[in-house]
């Protein structure tokens, strides 16, 4: 079963206008740089009324910025138009948010923007400084490839004890990867956050219990964790899941869910889940459908596929060869688009 595991950064949501750009035209047609606050408040100054009376605006603001540290945009907009003091308490959060925007664009080359590492890494540390965990986080994973583990950490800390479930996955990594390991407290936090949804969580715990990795050996729990990543939409997840059905680790044995599930793995993308679907069609006849799995196990570099695609290109037709290479060209393509 695979047992790699990599951190996972932030949700990446697409930001709505109010976070666009920091970029505004001049009136010379020349762009100029527009003070993130009064950028953000412009879009702010008209939603909120008078204050909704004591329920709200009572609650004290260092809690407030807290509890909406991990906030995503539509819900951080959502709050912002409570009452006026909450629109007031927010604006370093939002401030925050344009950072984070702009550092994605810097670090993946977007809309534009020229890669730089150093220019991603110092919007994300501005972010952070303003209390976004989202922002946290990716600082966290730019340091943290930049060989600086300790302060990744501590980035990563503080996302998890404001409640972000990337923070929280990260750090359990992290804590896997350390030297030395602290296994417990990696399981600990991935509980935390693979009780809210998070996916890759729901995998690392699933891997932890099964390898008895920090806790108990427990195959039950194991496939259940596996089971839930596998739903949503974790492909290693759905390769174990399928593993599990097949030999009945931890859960009652049934053929049917384990083809499905290596059938879905392979359609992800698991390279070993191609080459397994493939053998499987192969073993049953259907040699079209099986070309196009192994083929692209092959193209994947998982060499034991490769001995059976050569067998199955010198007996199909022509026809059926040219459709099973052109599904796999296809598949590619609207991986790489994606």
């Amino acid at each position: 079963m695979e047992k790699r595991t990599w951190p996972y950064g932030s949700d990446g949501r697409q930001v709505p206008r109010a976070f666009s750009s920091t970029l505004i035209a001049g009136g010379n047609g020349r762009k100029c740089k527009r003070s993130e606050k009064e950028m953000i408040d412009v879009k702010w100054s008209n939603r909120c009324g008078d204050d909704r009376g004591d329920v709200f605006s009572s609650i004290p603001t260092d809690l407030l910025r807290r509890i909406a540290g991990s906030f995503n945009v539509p819900t951080l907009w959502a709050a912002s138009g409570v009452c006026r003091a909450w629109k007031e308490a927010l604006s370093s959060l939002r401030e925050a948010m344009v950072f984070v925007q702009w550092g994605k664009r810097f670090k993946h080359g977007l809309r534009g923007v020229s890669k730089n590492r150093e220019k991603a890494l110092h919007c994300f540390l501005k972010g952070a400084a303003r209390g976004s965990t989202a922002a946290m986080v990716d600082a966290g994973l730019l340091i943290w490839e930049m060989g600086k583990k300790a302060e990744a950490v501590e980035l990563y800390r503080a996302a998890a004890e404001l409640g972000d479930p990337a923070g929280q996955c990260n750090l359990g990594l992290s804590f896997l990867q350390v030297e030395p390991p602290n296994n417990k407290e990696a399981v600990k936090w991935f509980y935390r956050a693979a009780f809210t949804g998070h996916v890759r969580a729901q995998y690392s715990l699933a891997l932890c219990l099964q390898q008895g990795r920090g806790v108990e050996c427990n195959r039950v729990k194991a496939a259940k964790w596996y089971l839930k990543a596998a739903e949503g939409g974790s492909t290693r997840a759905m390769y174990n899941t399928a593993l599990c059905y097949l030999s009945g680790e931890g859960i009652t044995r049934n053929y049917q869910e384990a083809r499905k599930w290596m059938k879905r793995a392979a359609l992800a993308g698991h390279t070993k889940a191609q080459f397994e679907h493939g053998l499987k069609l192969f073993a049953e006849g259907d040699g079209g459908h099986a070309l196009v799995f192994l083929e692209l196990a092959t193209r994947a570099g998982e060499a034991a596929a490769t001995h059976i695609r050569d067998v199955l290109l010198q007996q199909l037709s022509p026809r059926l060869k040219a459709h099973a290479i052109a599904c796999a060209d296809n598949w590619q393509i609207r991986q790489a688009s994606r």
